[in-house]
């Protein structure tokens, strides 16, 4: 199946037109025409099930055929990552952690961070795409950067955990994690984060894991959270 994605639609919609970029994909590139039917979800875990009425290359629009939602995933796993030097490297870990099952995503700006700006527009794309090439109904929410400090003093409820490379005492992440719980995990820079950080993460009840016996890239530690928490909870 292949997916379309409009954040605007809803189970009241009756029709509507994709914008000028998909329109034009949809009927020159798939050589899509009128009649023809389309799979559309909101990101919000409706599949819509529509038929082109207009197949214009600037307009085409669609009317609705019929919808149904889908129940959200048993787990719900936000991962503050600080961003990597290389935005290639973070790009890709945007993209398998939405194909893994991420629901939210925060970059978080650290001490030893080497880039401390970055833009969501182009991040927010490789999401949605990612989204769509999965067959995902839910669209992971993607935060603006927050510094670190201003991160911690959320108040985030289930498990509160923060994988980093200092000598201290740590237990196998995957030992902690708890079927069917809010997960939130802290990831950090090239340079790990600072001992101040990590003392700032203790004061506000996150609990030092350990990854594994090998020390990761960022994206890579992202990567290995990600998929322990989906698949600590892939049978409840």
């Amino acid at each position: 199946m292949q997916l379309f994605y409009n954040p605007a639609i809803s189970e009241n919609t009756k029709e509507f037109t994709f914008d000028r970029e998909e329109s034009k994909h949809i009927i020159k590139v798939l050589r899509k025409k009128d009649g023809d039917i389309l799979f559309v979800t909101n990101g919000l875990g409706f599949l819509f099930e529509c038929s082109i009425v207009l197949a214009i290359e600037t307009k085409c629009t669609v009317a609705i055929v019929s919808f149904n939602q889908s129940e959200r995933p048993n787990v719900y796993l936000h991962l503050a990552v600080a961003p990597t030097k290389m935005n290639d490297r973070f790009e890709w870990f945007l993209e398998k952690a939405t194909e893994i099952g991420v629901s939210e995503i925060t970059p978080i700006i650290c001490e030893h961070s080497e880039r401390k700006h970055i833009k969501t527009e182009r991040f927010e794309k490789i999401v949605v795409a990612a989204m769509k090439q999965s067959n995902q109904f839910y669209l992971p929410k993607l935060n603006e950067p927050v510094l670190f400090k201003d991160f911690i003093k959320n108040k985030f409820s289930g498990q509160l955990l923060i994988a980093h490379c200092e000598e201290t005492e740590k237990k196998l992440l995957k030992d902690l994690l708890q079927p069917r719980t809010e997960v939130t995990i802290l990831i950090g820079p090239e340079g790990d984060f600072s001992v101040k950080e990590i003392q700032m993460a203790s004061d506000n009840k996150y609990i030092p894991v350990s990854l594994g016996n090998t020390r990761l890239r960022t994206e890579t530690a992202a990567i290995v959270a990600c998929h322990s928490v989906v698949f600590v909870n892939e049978n409840y």
